[in-house]
Order: structure tokens, then sequence, then C-alpha cells
């Protein structure tokens, strides 16, 4: 039987949510506002305060979301509210926004292969929140490019962005369960949803991308994730403290002179350093000439801050007192990196030969690392693409890599030299 991609009746929503228990008053959240994290200024949808289900992975809300944040090739768009566990602590339930699109027409015997995206970044302050503030002419390009394959999208908001608590930027755990949960609630909260999925990510996304395929073994075993597509993906943070902001190895003399706006990253960076340290003195790490920039980190989205970063011309040395920032970072590197590096279903890596954000050398050796380990790697390198260039750029190859691997088809690795 096929099933009709249109507009889920109000009753069909309100069944969904019984049947996953949503009215159960089984737990309470726990995550509190914080204006210093950039908490607040969003709709009430996002505030949940009555008890939801004790467990991660369910919807406890959606609602239709508005045409102007829906994309053109999807049939209907919903925001959604659903449960997961708190990546942070690893035991508190959270609150998770996030955004369902279902391709036109009628969904195939089975339901539609889903999509699972995980999105770059935007900033630290809910109202920079995909479903809440919408999405870049090249993010809604390329998830347009996924629609028009005949693909679901479910594209979480991620812990803490849009919904209350702080977003644990770049914290591995919490993406990945951000991305595994929001796969587990739209299934059960949308009928016509196959099992099948692929997570795919970019950037920020990218790095949630392949946490939550490395995740998913222990933490979502019952998933049937049949591949994971990445770009612009960071790698081995530890190896530099600086790779929150500066990702592109060493700085070459004239550039260190211009206005540096990766300088954003380093603030997001620290804003997710004093979520583990709050007794962190940003006045120590951050001079007093970039300290009304840091500031305004917790408020705008990051494209008003780069250019504000832009116009005030703001290099690294002008913005940190170096020592004290690698020291306020290294008790948090940890956090950042992946788990592990053997992947139970392929890894498609596309890479900017000119990415600028995160050096095309720390992605290469990702890819090596990762088929050292055993697993399938589709490494594909582009040698004039950019960091943002990569996304719709790969496409040519991540399209089939995703369509073969939704039909079982075996996948040979292609791992870098």
């Amino acid at each position: 039987m096929k099933r009709n991609a249109g507009k889920i009746s109000k009753l069909a929503v309100i069944t969904a949510l019984f049947a996953q228990g949503a009215v159960a008053h089984d737990a309470v959240l726990h995550a509190h506002t914080d204006i210093a994290q950039g908490d607040g200024r969003v709709p009430a949808f996002y505030s949940w305060s009555r008890p939801v289900p004790g467990h991660e992975g369910r919807m406890v809300a959606m609602e239709a979301l508005e045409s102007s944040l829906s994309l053109s090739q999807a049939g209907s768009a919903y925001r959604i509210l659903y449960t997961s566990k708190d990546g942070v602590d690893g035991e508190d339930i959270v609150a998770v926004s996030g955004a369902v699109f279902l391709p036109k027409g009628k969904a195939p015997d089975g339901g539609w292969p889903v999509i699972a995206w995980a999105h770059g970044t935007v900033g630290m302050a809910d109202v920079c929140a995909p479903s809440l503030a919408g999405r870049s002419a090249r993010d809604s390009a390329y998830l347009n490019a996924w629609l028009k394959e005949g693909y679901a999208i479910v594209a979480t908001d991620y812990q803490g962005l849009g919904t209350p608590g702080p977003h644990p930027y770049v914290n591995a755990r919490p993406q990945a369960y951000s991305v595994l949960d929001s796969i587990r609630a739209a299934q059960r909260g949308f009928p016509v949803l196959s099992p099948k999925t692929v997570i795919v990510g970019q950037s920020q996304g990218g790095q949630a991308a392949v946490a939550a395929a490395a995740y998913a073994p222990t933490y979502a075993p019952e998933l049937d994730i049949r591949g994971t597509v990445a770009t612009g993906t960071p790698y081995k943070f530890s190896q530099s403290l600086q790779v929150v902001g500066q990702v592109s190895g060493k700085v070459d003399p004239k550039a260190a002179k211009a206005a540096d706006p990766t300088i954003y990253y380093m603030f997001y960076g620290l804003l997710m350093a004093q979520q583990t340290q709050p007794d962190l003195k940003v006045a120590d790490i951050v001079t007093p000439e970039a300290l009304p920039l840091f500031e305004q980190a917790k408020s705008v989205c990051n494209t008003r801050l780069e250019a504000d970063i832009r116009g005030a011309m703001l290099t690294r040395d002008m913005t940190f007192k170096t020592e004290a920032y690698n020291a306020a970072m290294t008790p948090v590197l940890a956090k950042l990196e992946y788990p592990g590096l053997k992947f139970k279903s392929p890894l498609f890596l596309g890479i900017g030969g000119k990415d600028a954000e995160v050096p095309s050398s720390a992605q290469l050796a990702l890819a090596k690392d990762a088929c050292a380990e055993g697993s399938v790697v589709v490494t594909k390198l582009y040698p004039e693409l950019s960091h943002s260039g990569a996304v719709n750029g790969s496409l040519p190859d991540s399209l089939p890599f995703v369509k073969s691997a939704f039909e079982g088809k075996p996948i040979a690795p292609q791992c870098p030299k």
C-alpha cells in the first residue's frame, strides 16, 4: 500500500503521540533557561513545561512549519519537539527541537527513506535554531536535492539550540544523541517514513554525523543506518588547541594582520567551555577590545557576528590572550573527539581542497584513520572547492553513494593514499 505524504491530520498526530506515551507523565525536564548561554526569545513551542516521556526518542509535539521556513521540494513540513538523552551528563531527558520535510507525492511501499540532516554552525543563541531562523540558500539547495530524489529530511536543531539549556557546541556526544533521537522520534511519529536512514552533515554537522554513526551501535542499535555522508568534517581537536577557531594550520603573516572571521568559532568554543567551567573569567581570556563582540556571540547568529568581526577588523592576536585561551580549552577537548572510527555502515567524506575553515589535511587524516580501523570509507577530494563549496559540489558523488547505501549494494572503499 502506498502512503500519502501530504498533510498529516490532527487525529494522526494525536494518535502517534498517544502511541508513544507522550501523555504519560514519566519525566520532568531539567534544563533551565540560561541567558548567558543565549537562551530565550523563542516562541512557546520551544519551551515545553509539561512532563514528557521518560525515554529518549519520543515525539513531544509537532506543528506545521511556516511556508517561509519550508523547502521548495517539500510536499509538507513540520516543526518537531522530541525527547533526547542529555549528551552532556548522559542521564537526564531533555527536549530538542527540529524539523521534518516530506517529499512531494505519495510515499513508496515501505515509506520514504530518511536523510537525517546535521547542520553546520549557525550560532549559540536559541533564535539561531534552523527550525525557527530558516536555512541558508546553500543548505536549502542541498536539502532540496535530497527531497527531489524521494528522501524525507529529519533535521535536528541540536540540544540546547532553540530549547532551554546551553548548546554544547561541537561536543560530540550530545550532538550524536540529538541526531539519533531525532531519527527515532520522527520514525515513530510519522508513519510515512521508512526505517532506512542515511546520516548527512556539514562542518559542525559533519562532526555530528560522524559521531552519530560512531555512537549508534551502542546508543541506538535498533536504527537501520545504511551510511553516513559528511563534508567539511573536523578531526583531531586535541592536536590543535586552536582548532575551534584556527583550522587552517599555520597563519600567514599577511593574514595575521587581516580581520579573521573565524574568530566566532573560538567565541563559541569559549561559551561551550564555560558550560563545564563556570568559574572561567572571560575577561582574562578575551581582550577588552574584543570583549563586546564575545558578549554579542550569546545573542546573534553567526552571519551577523562574522560581519561584525570583519567590521571591527579583529585579528586573533587582538582578540585572545593565547595562553589563557589554551588553558580554558584544554579540559574540554576530549569531549569533541569521536568515540571510535570503526563504522558499521559506509562513510562518504567530501573534502574541499581549499577549505580555509577545516583543513583538508585533517579531513584526509580522518579518512585514513577510519580506513585503518577497517571502515568502508569513500573519500572525495575536490581541489578547487572551499569549505562551503564542497557541500553542493559533492552531490554528483554523494547522491549515487546514498542510493547504493539505501539499496544495500556493496560500496568499494576509496581510501587516501
